[in-house]
Formats: C-alpha cells, structure tokens, sequence
C-alpha cells in the first residue's frame, strides 16, 4: 500500500504513524498487560500486523468501552479501530469482513422464571447491558416489550446486576461465563441471542476511504486463510468464539 500508493497511505494514516484504539471492554480481544501495561490480545496482534506490512510505527490508545472507541475514531483522534460490525455505527464507520465471531447470551438468577431467550422480551423484564457495546445497539432494535438498563461499560453489567439492578443481564457469552464463576446462584439461559461480528473499522470522513477498506478487507481475509487468526485465539486462550467464516 506504502510502495503502491503514498497519496492513499497519507490520507489513511496522516500523522505518519499507525493510531490505533483498542476497545479494553471486551476481554476476549484486549486486555492489559499486567507487567507492562501495554495492550494485548488479538486485535492487538493484527494492528501490529498490518503496521508492520505497511512499514509504518504504530501507538495504540486505550478505550474502556466500545462507545468510546468508535467516536475516537469518528473525531479522526485515531486511524483504525477494532469493533462490532452495526449498521448505526456503518453510518461513519467503514467496515471490513468480519475476522471472529462472538455470541451475545443472557443470563438470570437461579430463581428466575425465564429460560429461553425468547421469554426476556416480555413487560415488566429489565436487561442490564454496557452502554454504546454492539449488544446494547442490538437490543435498543430488537427489544420491544422489556426495558434496558445501561451500566458503565461490560464489565460493569453482572456486578451491578448483582446489586439489585434489572432481572436479566446481557454480554459477550465467555464474559457472563466468567462472572457466574464469581457469584453464586447465575444461569446462563441455553443458546445465544446474536452473532457479534467483529471487524476492524476506519473512518468514512477519510479521503478514498473505499480503497483503504479494500486493502483492509484483503489483509483480514488473507489471515483468516493463513490461520493468523485461529492462532491467536489460542494464543491469547479465547473460548466462547470462532473464527469469522
């Protein structure tokens, strides 16, 4: 891309530099490195990748939620993020094929009346989901009878469905995992309720945008074919996903 076209590479990363802004709210692809402090993860890996083939150093900047993520990257503060594919964010976001896929699950206290998914949109139900996350997006949607509560960020959500907050909560299916190992007394309800497709995103305000993703596009798919990214997976130990057909 930097040998083909430097005009196209300019408009992409401006600065000069690969800015990168990586979402902390979903575990399963980033977290922090507790001895360095440094990001890692899949998303981590890939960003590395495509800085290290388009020979361009790259800073990664930190977001504790998926919200925040997407308007860095609509304000231009940084180059390319790592987010859920959805139509409302695609209005600026430009997206590439997805690279994993994440199930969204519900979970309840033992004593709940419900156990299937289909029995959470009903009156009176209450769904605690992180706010701006690609299931809250999803829900705000599809959700027509029961009420959203939002909390903070993912993270947040199991903690303060605990504390009294709402009668079901809503997550990635590995993060509700972990936090029913935390309390006692959670279920997960069997299946899921979305796919989460998760990609990488560049801003649509950017000159010939369009050919960026292009070339994007063609990276993911060609790690998805190499096994970058089932290797990663392992890697970096995540469960509860696949890779993105």
């Amino acid at each position: 891309m930097n040998q083909v076209n430097p005009a196209l590479l300019s408009s992409f990363a401006p600065t000069g530099i690969l800015r990168v802004g990586i979402n902390l709210g979903n575990p399963l692809l980033a977290s922090v490195d507790g001895d360095t402090g440094n990001p890692k993860g899949i998303t981590v890996d890939i960003a590395n990748h495509i800085a290290s083939k388009l020979e361009l150093p790259i800073v990664f900047t930190c977001y504790p939620m998926a919200g925040a993520t997407v308007e860095a990257v609509k304000s231009g503060a940084v180059d390319l993020v790592f987010v859920a594919i959805d139509p409302v964010r695609g209005a600026d976001i430009s997206y590439t094929p997805a690279y994993i896929q994440i199930e969204g699950a519900y979970v309840v206290k033992d004593s709940s009346p419900l156990h299937q998914n289909e029995d959470v949109d009903a009156p009176g139900n209450e769904i605690v989901v992180g706010k701006g996350s690609a299931y809250d997006l999803y829900l705000t949607r599809e959700i027509k009878q029961a009420s959203l509560l939002r909390s903070a960020n993912s993270q947040a959500v199991v903690d303060d469905f605990m504390s009294g907050v709402g009668n079901v909560a809503a997550g990635v299916k590995q993060q509700l995992e972990s936090d029913a190992q935390r309390y006692e007394g959670l279920r997960l309800l069997p299946g899921r309720f979305m796919v989460i497709n998760q990609a990488i995103g560049i801003p649509k305000a950017r000159v010939d945008f369009e050919k960026t993703n292009a070339y994007l596009s063609t990276e993911i798919e060609a790690l998805k074919a190499s096994g970058f990214i089932r290797e990663a997976m392992q890697r970096h130990q995540v469960q509860g996903a696949k890779v993105a057909e």
